[in-house]
This record gives C-alpha cells, sequence and structure tokens, in this order.
C-alpha cells in the first residue's frame, strides 16, 4: 500500500503505542502506472447540455485534467517536497496518526496545530510551513515564529483509515489535544478552514488549559435563527445589515445547491464506490466543491492563471487514490453531528479571517456573537475556500496577525 514504506515497516511494531515513528512517502511505480492506465481507459460521458456549470463539473475541464494527469503530470515532484519535511506516525486511541512536525529556528517560537479538510490533505497547508516556521524570510519578524504541526485526519492521506464507528469531529479533536502534549507542548494554537474548522472550533468548546486560542477561516459564527431561515429556505429575516444580507444569500445558495456532496457522504458514504474506483471519477468529486473553487480550478485547466496550479490539484487527488482513502474520507461526513457554519460555543480566544470567495461569509457582527473573546477579525481582499493553498502569504500574515496577542 501507498502508506507503508521500509522506515515504517521497520517500526510498526514498537511496543510503545506512544512512539514517534518516522514517515517517509514512497510510492511503488507500479501504481503510478496503474494509475495512468485508469485514466486513460476512462469511459466518458456526452457533454452537458448547459453551456456553465449548473449540471456540474464540465466535460471539458474534466478532460483536460485528465490529459495532462496521464501524460505530464509528475508525482514524484510533490513525493520529494514531502519527504524534505519531518514526517512522522504515532497512535492515538488505536488508530495510526500521520502528521508533518517542522520545528522553528526561532526561540520561543508558538506551537501550532493546523488541521485541513475535505476534500483535502497536508498538501494544503504545505505552502504556510516555511512563512510561519520562518518568517524572517518572508517579511516578519523572529516573534511571529511558529512551531508547525499538520496532522492527516483519520481516514485521509497517509493515516489509518477507521474500520470502526466513532472517529467524528469532537474525536479527532480530542486526538489532536493527545497529539500536542505528546509532542511535549505545554501551551499551543490551533486553525482550522473546512473540517479543520469545525474540528478546531470543538477543540476549543473542550478548552484544555494547554489551547491558548483558535484561528479559523470557515467561521461557525451564523446566528441560529438565521442559520435556520437559510438551512429551510425560510424568508431573510428582517433587520439584517447589508453584509448580513449578502451572507445569509451566500449560505441559502450553499444549503440549496452548493453542499449536495455533503448530504450524500453523510448519508451514504459507502456507496460511492465509482470514486474509489476511477481516479477521473474522483477527481470531478473532488473539483465540485463548491462553485468559487471550482471556478477557480476550472480556469487553471483552460489555461489561465490563478491561485492554484494544475499540479496542486492533482496533488491533492492523487494523495486521496494512491492512499485509497475517498470512501474513509467520506465517512467523516455520516460521524459528524455538528452543524458545519453554526455557533459552536467557543470560550477561549478565537482570531477569524473572512476571505471574500469563502462559502459561508462572516460579517464582523456575527464574529463577534458567535465568540465572546474574539481577539483578532479580518475582511481580506481575496481568496477562497481553500486559503492556505490559494494565497499562503496572506493567509501567513492572518495568523501573524491572530495569534500575536497570545504570545
Amino acid at each position: 500500500m501507498a502508506q507503508t514504506t521500509a522506515t515504517q515497516r521497520g517500526t510498526q511494531q514498537a511496543p510503545d503505542k506512544n512512539a514517534l515513528r518516522p514517515f517517509h512517502v514512497n510510492v511503488p511505480k507500479a501504481e503510478l502506472t496503474d494509475l495512468r492506465r485508469r485514466i486513460l481507459a476512462t469511459k466518458w460521458p456526452e457533454r452537458e447540455t448547459v453551456a456553465d456549470a449548473t449540471q456540474g463539473v464540465q466535460l471539458a475541464t474534466i478532460q483536460a485534467l485528465a490529459r495532462y494527469w496521464a501524460t505530464e503530470y509528475d508525482w514524484r515532484k510533490i513525493e520529494a517536497k514531502m519527504n524534505t519535511l519531518p514526517q512522522f506516525i504515532t497512535e492515538i486511541d488505536g488508530l495510526d496518526i500521520h502528521f508533518i512536525h517542522v520545528r522553528s529556528k526561532h526561540e520561543n517560537a508558538l506551537p501550532l496545530i493546523v488541521t485541513h479538510g475535505w476534500p483535502g490533505s497536508i498538501i494544503e497547508q504545505m505552502k504556510i510551513i516555511d512563512p510561519l516556521t520562518n518568517p524572517t524570510a518572508h517579511g516578519g519578524k523572529p516573534s511571529d515564529a511558529f512551531d508547525v504541526v499538520i496532522p492527516s485526519m483519520p481516514g485521509y492521506g497517509f493515516s489509518g483509515r477507521p474500520t470502526t464507528t466513532g472517529w467524528d469531529p469532537a474525536h479527532i479533536a480530542r486526538a489532536w489535544i493527545v497529539l500536542m502534549k505528546r509532542l511535549g507542548y505545554t501551551k499551543f494554537v490551533a486553525q482550522g478552514g473546512d473540517w479543520g474548522a469545525v474540528i478546531t472550533e470543538l477543540m476549543g468548546v473542550q478548552a484544555p488549559s494547554e489551547l491558548l486560542g483558535i484561528h479559523i477561516n470557515m467561521p461557525g459564527a451564523v446566528p441560529p435563527e438565521i442559520d435556520k431561515a437559510a438551512f429551510t429556505g425560510a424568508p431573510m429575516p428582517d433587520g439584517l445589515s447589508p453584509e448580513e444580507k449578502l451572507a445569509f444569500e451566500r449560505l441559502q445558495f450553499v444549503y440549496s445547491k452548493g453542499v449536495a456532496y455533503g448530504y450524500q457522504m453523510g448519508l451514504r458514504p459507502q456507496t460511492l464506490y465509482g470514486i474509489a474506483d476511477s481516479p477521473v471519477g474522483l477527481a470531478a468529486y473532488f473539483l465540485d466543491h463548491d462553485a468559487w473553487s471550482y471556478a477557480l480550478i476550472s480556469r487553471v485547466f483552460a489555461g489561465e492563471t490563478a491561485g492554484l496550479t494544475r499540479d496542486d490539484v492533482l496533488d491533492n487527488v492523487t494523495i486521496a487514490w494512491l492512499t485509497n482513502t475517498a470512501i474513509s474520507g467520506a465517512r467523516l461526513y455520516w460521524e459528524n453531528k455538528f452543524g458545519y457554519f453554526s455557533v459552536k460555543g467557543v470560550s477561549i480566544p478565537v482570531a477569524v479571517s473572512s476571505f471574500p470567495d469563502e462559502i459561508d461569509l462572516c460579517p464582523r457582527s456575527w464574529a463577534e456573537r458567535a465568540y465572546p473573546k474574539l481577539i483578532h477579525y479580518n475582511k481580506l481582499p481575496k481568496g477562497g475556500h481553500f486559503a492556505a493553498w490559494e494565497q499562503p502569504k496572506l493567509f501567513s500574515e492572518e495568523l501573524r496577525a491572530g495569534f500575536r496577542s497570545l504570545r
């Protein structure tokens, strides 16, 4: 299997379950050959009957992706990048957890755990590692430095795939606290977007004494009455500001047309055999996350420049394919019992970065209501749902500013 390496096999039987086992990515050539064969053997449907993306990922886009994937894309490039980083496996609650751990050369660096989302992996956060750990090379000060921990969520990437129920966001939040303490950190902060936001907010709800504060770029800050109206299709509540009206309209669109994959995986994740068997099927499913991200990604495969490159997109799809985690990742939606955008009740310090193309917009008024200890709020000029991946410079600057008061 792609996630088992010689390094890992040599330490797999270690008696200490708390051990940190070095990890090295080395995908067998035969798996990459099989991937290309499967892409080239794709059975294509006819094109969509509309001139836009209202029926889903357009045939021209996914065929351009497939051509590049099968003929030019080189997995070994991202594999080499990953292997320049310190990676480890450790067992938590009976499951192997994979993570990157990069310590800063600067003294008094603030320990930070960053959590990815779906359809994601540690690849989403790799661009922010150097700006955070080595801030003086990126316009920052030594006092801005972080020690960075980036785990693969259970069922994703190189982490283990749960074989029993119970690995919901609250369980992952508890596991991350165990991980940071196991690494020797007595004080730390946490960051997340997408599922990472839900998990990070639940870390804030659990509020262990070691957790100083959190940063969120997909805030769970929608007031309950607003969330209910948007979800049920009820009329817009009275008394909203222009900014709040825009946020309500965005949320209403997301609930009605924008998260069909979430409902599907939340109800019947095991049925999605097609995305475990077809690389093109997996890629199309991953591309159709949200309208704003799809617009950005589809431009890339039309030959235009955007915040992500073709390799960025395919690195993320390929890691899921090679680790066979399409279904295990989908089960997180089935396990989840929390609202994606609802207020969770975080009482510790919170920093919020509001990106304009996020699937849920967060006016300052909502953030102040949701987070009684709001220590930072900023509306960014650009960036979307995968902000660390799309806009690593802006994102890194936000983390420095957001956590500065907690150092």
